[in-house]
């Protein structure tokens, strides 16, 4: 087996090319354009919305859906007809239920906005009309820019992109669907600017700050939502259960086997938030306990069941199930409980798990084996799972979180994953049986309709395929995505403490090591991107003829490139490898701007690096091709929206890139006798242009040697003549290093 090489080296950092881009129409529009009844009918709709709101004074602002005729790429968004860079303005999106699935875009905007888009629009049906013959088109808009042709009462900019507003505009609409009133319930506002106590005050609503978890985030009561609907319903973006019932499983006692285990010593911790923890069991002194549950709410002893259970896989998981013996020992657990068996409120437990993390910042890996019975929903993250994603970009955590089980009574079917399962900064763990099938209870993404979760599986057992756990009556048969999570906060604990490495790079050796050479960059629904080795050593070790890399470091400006990685040649100048590569960051994200939740993308180019010398500049050849970025024939400048986002998974904060056709590659021709491979990662902001600014990233890179031959010590020389500095991933060695460094220095 080969040693994981973790690489050292200089990332050069390069900003946007200045000016903004001419906008255009598609080459699609070259038959069908923009014609002037098109813009007469956005007209009419936009006075409809005027009238709305001159009816409607309870906030100063305006709220309007644009229905947009596809997934709308963000440079493609309404720019010129209501205000100056209008993305700024967005405050919710989402999918049409139907397929093919297309845009809907909510905007809060002043109100004298809405006169100056039916201004603009009035202007452009004139022009379109008179001077293009009721319909204009790609040519037309080209002739404009290229002779820079003007027009009475508007400006050729402000007409060219109003034209190419229009072109992906369907309609204009307001949206004012009440929501069901349903026990207690949290409901998110559209961020209208205004204060929301104050706002609630005018229609009769009197809330606490208790009650708001982040500023438009609110806990109501039956009768109170009601009044939201019978008075200001378009102020809603969504709505969800409290009260949710929390998935749970069954188990089975086996006995009161006897059972010890050692002192702890300095073993790493792992945070666990859950259930009560029994302080009874036998790996007790291995556990921390904090009761963070309501103390006005009685428990009974099952309120221990689950907690415990799980905190003993994360503590002894090797002892109870030998053949799940992962090599990664004992870890310490420091439990905090904060509901019981179904008892607790959603609200509640958020702002618990927030306090939980900010005052326990020297644990990076929190278990979460909690998931709510009720599917999320498809246009919005749940409340759950975006304060987890804030936590985890603002605190430097990582969250493992169960992928959440289906009941014995649920219909048979696919059911989606429930909250915080949808999570996207988190690893969500779905289940496999030990026939690593996907269990019989198992659960499936995606989320938000783009998103892959979960994102791999791991083995947590099935009804007649039960794992070993440690409860409160001793040991106990079990099964759930529950108990499939904490081996897995294990393994990635291991590779943070242990072998010291970043976040960003652990999830990526974990998803690579799941991923393998899948056929298809898409991941399953049920199993994401595979089933993690038991091992850890097959984690941050390959095969012979396997050689194993990690990139890492920050993202500062547009483009972040090294076109310096050396991948041997042949005598007759060919590369005789596959490769693939996954990249993982943290980014932060934002739940109100609904499907489009993720504000940072970084798209990867990874392949050979050919040199231009006609234009002095260096291309990468990226191995799946992605064309996003480059200088490629016109023909990839029409790249949808939902064609990158399927293909290359723009937006998505993972990116498993692989070749096409693996088992029946050839080698490749190098492009030059240094054989140069590179890397390109072009980083982009959907909101503030800073919140991609120093985000850190991790790639893991594999290349298999076509003809089953070691090559890593010929790639670590190659690697040390061009700078790099070469550092193996040993864990036997690291494993002492750390032990070393915990002894404690007794003084002479």
């Amino acid at each position: 087996m080969n040693d994981v090489l973790l690489l050292k080296g200089r990332f050069e950092q390069k900003s946007r090319p200045q000016g903004s881009p001419i906008r255009q129409l598609p080459s699609k529009a070259a038959e069908h354009g923009v014609s002037a009844t098109h813009i007469h009918d956005l007209v009419f709709q936009l006075k409809d919305v005027k009238t709305f709101w001159e009816d409607h004074t309870l906030i100063q602002n305006i709220l309007i859906d644009v229905h947009y005729d596809r997934i709308i790429a963000k440079s493609n968004r309404v720019q010129s007809l209501f205000e100056q860079n209008c993305n700024e303005h967005v405050v919710g999106a989402r999918f049409t239920p139907n397929s093919p699935k297309k845009h809907i875009i909510t905007y809060c905007f002043a109100r004298n906005a809405i006169d100056h888009a039916i201004e603009t629009l009035r202007k452009c049906e004139e022009i379109v009309s008179e001077q293009y013959d009721g319909e204009i088109r790609k040519q037309h808009i080209d002739e404009i820019n290229v002779q820079k042709l003007n027009f009475e009462g508007i400006s050729r900019s402000h007409f060219v992109s109003s034209i190419v507003d229009c072109y992906y505009i369907e309609r204009f609409a307001i949206r004012r669907t009440p929501v069901d009133v349903k026990d207690r319930t949290i409901i998110s506002l559209y961020q209208t600017k205004e204060d929301t106590i104050e706002l609630l005050k005018k229609i009769k609503i009197n809330i606490t700050e208790d009650r708001i978890l982040d500023g438009t985030t609110l806990l109501l009561s039956p009768s109170d939502i009601q009044k939201i609907n019978n008075n200001a319903p378009y102020l809603i973006a969504m709505a969800v259960s409290d009260l949710a019932k929390f998935t749970k499983n069954d188990f089975i006692s086996e006995g009161k086997k006897k059972r010890t285990i050692e002192p702890p010593q300095n073993e790493p911790v792992i945070g666990v938030i859950d259930t009560l923890f029994d302080t009874n069991v036998y790996f007790s002194d291995w556990v921390e306990f904090e009761n963070r549950f309501s103390p006005d709410i009685p428990v009974s002893q099952k309120d221990f069941e689950h907690g415990t259970q799980v905190s003993s896989i994360i503590v002894d998981g090797p002892s109870l199930n030998p053949d799940l013996d992962d090599g990664c020992g004992h870890f310490r657990v420091k439990h905090f409980g904060v509901m019981g068996e179904n008892k607790g409120s959603t609200f509640t437990i958020l702002k618990t798990i927030r306090d939980i993390v900010s005052e326990n910042r020297q644990i990076k890996v929190w278990n979460l084996s909690l998931g709510t019975v009720q599917e999320v929903l498809e246009d919005y993250i749940s409340p759950e799972a975006a304060v987890l994603d804030k936590i985890q970009s603002d605190y430097d955590v990582t969250f493992v979180i169960a992928g959440t089980n289906k009941r014995p009574s649920d219909k048979n079917g696919p059911k989606r994953i429930g909250a915080p399962a949808d999570s996207i900064n988190s690893i969500v763990v779905n289940s496999v049986n030990l026939d690593k099938k996907p269990s019989s209870y198992t659960r499936c993404g995606p989320v938000l309709s783009f998103f892959n979760k979960p994102d791999f599986s791991y083995y947590g057992g099935d009804y007649k395929q039960r794992l070993i756990a440690y409860g409160p009556e001793g040991e106990n048969g079990v099964y759930g995505t529950s108990f499939a999570a904490p081996w897995i906060s294990r393994k990635l604990a291991y590779l943070i403490h242990i072998l010291g490495l970043k976040r960003e790079v652990a999830k990526a050796l974990l998803i690579d090591s799941a991923a393998g050479w899948m056929k298809k960059e898409i991941p399953s629904e049920e199993i994401g991107f595979g089933i993690i080795p038991i091992k850890i050593h097959d984690i941050v070790q390959s095969k012979d003829d396997e050689i194993r890399f990690i990139l890492m470091g920050v993202s500062e400006k547009f483009d972040t490139y090294n076109y310096n990685i050396p991948v041997p040649v042949t005598p007759d100048a060919m590369h005789p490898f596959a490769a693939r590569a996954t990249l993982c960051y943290f980014p932060k994200c934002d739940r109100n701007q609904g499907v489009d939740y993720t504000n940072t993308e970084i798209s990867m180019q990874f392949g050979r690096v050919k040199d231009i010398i006609s234009k002095n500049k260096k291309i990468i050849n990226s191995i799946n091709g992605n064309a996003q970025d480059t200088d490629k024939p016109a023909i990839f400048k029409d790249l949808s929206e939902e064609s990158v986002r399927a293909d290359y998974r723009k937006w998505d904060n993972v990116k498993y890139v692989a070749e096409k056709g693996f088992g029946t590659l050839r080698p490749h021709n190098a492009y030059s006798p240094d054989g140069l491979w590179g890397v390109s990662l072009k980083t982009k902001n959907r909101l503030n242009p800073q919140d991609g600014a120093n985000l850190h990233f991790g790639i893991v890179v594999t290349l298999k040697e076509i003809y089953g031959k070691n090559r890593l010590d010929e790639f670590k020389q190659r690697c040390l003549m061009r700078g790099w500095l070469v550092n193996p991933v040993n864990v036997e060695n690291l494993v002492e290093v750390r032990n070393k460094a915990e002894e404690d220095i007794v003084w002479e």
